[in-house]
C-alpha cells in the first residue's frame, strides 16, 4: 500500500511538473514580455526617485529650514510676512508649496496656515491647515484650534465650537484645557450658556491639575453662567 500511494504522488509530481513546463512552453513570448516591462518599470522608477525626486526632496527641505527660521523669529505681521512670502532670496512656505508641495513635509501646510492666521487672512489659513496631514496629535490638534480661531474671527461660532471640541479630543494633554475654554467661549458668544457650562465643567474636572491659565481661572467662567 505505501509503495502505491509513493507511486502515485510521483507520478502526480511528473504531472504537474510537466504541465508546469507545458504552460511555460506555450506563454514564453508573455511571461519574457511581462518579465522586460516589469524590469524596464522597476528600473525607471530607481533613477526617477535617486535623479529626480530625492534630489527634489532634499531642496524642498533645505528651503524648508530656511523658512522655519523665518517663522521662528517672526514677531509681527512683517516677520509672519517674510516666512509665508520669502524676500526673493529665501523661500516662504507659499512659495514653497507651489514649488514642493508636500516634498517639504507636511508641516509646510502647518507653517504657512499660521502664518495666515496672524495675518488675518482666515480663509486662506483655514485652507492650508486643513491640508495639513501630519501623524503628531499636538500639532493636529494646535490645527484644529487654530482654525477654531479662524471661524471665531469669520463669525462662526457653529464651527469654531466644533473644531475646538475636536482639537481637545486630538490631543489629550494640558493643552486641550485651554481648547474646551475656548469652545465654551465660543458656546457663549452663540447664546448657549448650558452648553458653555459643560465645557466649562469638563476643564474643571478633567484638567484639575492643569497649568495652563484657563484651567486655574475656569471658576471665574463657571460661576459667571451659574449666577445667572
Amino acid at each position: 500500500m505505501a509503495k502505491e500511494i509513493k507511486n502515485e504522488n510521483a507520478e502526480a509530481v511528473a504531472e504537474a511538473v510537466s504541465k508546469t513546463e507545458l504552460f511555460f512552453t506555450e506563454n514564453k513570448k508573455v511571461l519574457l514580455t511581462v518579465l522586460a516591462v516589469i524590469l524596464v518599470a522597476g528600473a525607471a522608477f530607481f533613477c526617477w526617485h535617486k535623479f529626480i525626486n530625492q534630489p527634489k526632496v532634499e531642496e524642498a527641505q533645505a528651503q524648508m529650514a530656511l523658512a522655519e527660521a523665518n517663522f521662528r523669529n517672526a514677531a509681527d505681521s512683517t516677520g509672519y510676512a517674510l516666512a509665508l512670502r520669502g524676500d526673493g532670496n529665501v523661500l516662504g512656505f507659499e512659495q514653497i508649496i507651489d514649488e514642493y508641495g508636500s516634498k517639504a513635509g507636511t508641516s509646510v501646510y502647518f507653517y504657512a496656515g499660521i502664518c495666515e492666521y496672524n495675518l488675518k487672512n482666515y480663509s486662506q489659513a483655514i485652507s492650508y491647515l486643513k491640508s495639513y496631514k501630519g501623524k503628531e496629535d499636538i500639532l493636529a490638534a494646535r490645527a484644529l484650534a487654530c482654525i477654531g480661531d479662524c471661524q471665531v474671527n469669520m463669525d462662526d461660532l457653529k464651527g469654531a465650537i466644533s473644531s475646538f471640541e475636536k482639537a481637545a479630543s486630538k490631543a489629550d494633554n494640558m493643552f486641550a484645557a485651554d481648547y474646551l475654554l475656548k469652545a465654551g467661549i465660543a458656546a457663549e458668544a452663540a447664546g448657549d450658556k448650558a452648553k458653555a457650562l459643560s465645557f466649562y465643567k469638563k476643564v474643571k474636572e478633567q484638567y484639575p491639575m492643569s497649568e495652563l491659565p484657563s484651567a486655574r481661572e475656569i471658576d471665574k467662567y463657571i460661576s459667571r453662567i451659574e449666577a445667572e
